[in-house]
């Protein structure tokens, strides 16, 4: 399984101090039944320099604990996961400013914004999207006094019903940019973009906005659960380089995370999964 398909062998497994891996991020789901701590442990032992963190983690570990943790360990926080629930009626504000200040706690400044479905038993899309636009709109001087980028993750529209109204980079950007790019941006995360014939001139029209590159792979068949559909670089059917090359060429330079929602990566031994995924990480995508 280590070996992707067009390998003719696994390369030695980079260690701290490669090169190589100066961007990469494990993003904390990627090794769920890893708490903070031995997220934390496990990039600092394999030479991994940044993480995004989960806020169900670092809430069970201490907000005030974890910072200290990650800061202690020389790691970046390359983002923080997550706000949502914009698209819902009757939405409090509340919880989106305090991930804002999680975020500016853990010395990130990126949240990632999962905006939401549609309301149970309700089919009305533009209103759901409409309801985003207003959340953002009351979130955004909030987040850019803290400090705090907003970054607006589209989502493949397999789960456009319940988890995120917005679809398409494209989408991101037409509501991103009504606000400074500094202040509100977009994701862009290869399992919910590669599909999309128009994804290579919406990256480049991305320029600036760029507030996170994630990556994994698109497995098929998919699972029962879509959700777990998300594979190991390589394992996949995605093309990562031309994508690298887009966001590169747009002017990115920040951190990339690998963010994995798969139900055997996650029964792996973590160690195993960090190695496996630092080899792939410069076989498949650099």
């Amino acid at each position: 399984m280590d070996v992707p398909s067009g390998l003719p062998a696994a390369i030695p497994t980079p260690g701290p101090g490669d090169e190589r891996l100066a961007r990469l991020s494990l993003n904390q789901w990627t090794t769920r039944r890893w708490g903070v701590a031995e997220a934390v442990e496990g990039c600092v032992r394999a030479g991994i320099p940044a993480i995004g963190l989960w806020r169900q983690q670092v809430a069970e570990h201490g907000l005030v604990a974890s910072a200290k943790l990650v800061r202690d360990a020389g790691l970046r926080v390359s983002s923080l996961c997550r706000a949502t629930g914009l698209s819902m009626p009757g939405r409090s504000a509340e919880d989106g400013r305090r991930a804002v200040d999680e975020a500016a706690a853990l010395g990130t400044d990126c949240l990632v914004v999962v905006v939401g479905g549609l309301p149970e038993g309700s089919r009305d899309l533009a209103g759901a999207r409409a309801r985003v636009a207003d959340a953002l709109a009351e979130l955004q001087p909030y987040a850019r006094q803290a400090g705090v980028r907003l970054a607006l993750e589209p989502l493949h529209p397999v789960y456009c019903a319940e988890r995120a109204v917005l679809s398409t980079l494209g989408q991101a950007l037409d509501l991103a940019e009504r606000w400074p790019a500094d202040s509100v941006g977009v994701v862009v995360d290869t399992f919910h973009v590669w599909w999309d014939p128009d994804v290579f001139r919406q990256i480049a029209r991305a320029a600036g906005r760029i507030a996170s590159f994630q990556v994994c792979d698109y497995l098929v068949p998919l699972p029962a659960d879509p959700l777990l559909g998300r594979g190991m670089m390589g394992d996949g059917v995605i093309d990562f380089r031309p994508l690298y090359a887009a966001v590169h060429d747009a002017g990115y330079e920040g951190d990339i995370e690998v963010e994995i929602f798969n139900a055997e990566v996650w029964a792996a031994d973590g160690s195993d999964v960090l190695a496996t995924m630092m080899r792939r990480y410069v076989t498949e995508v650099l």
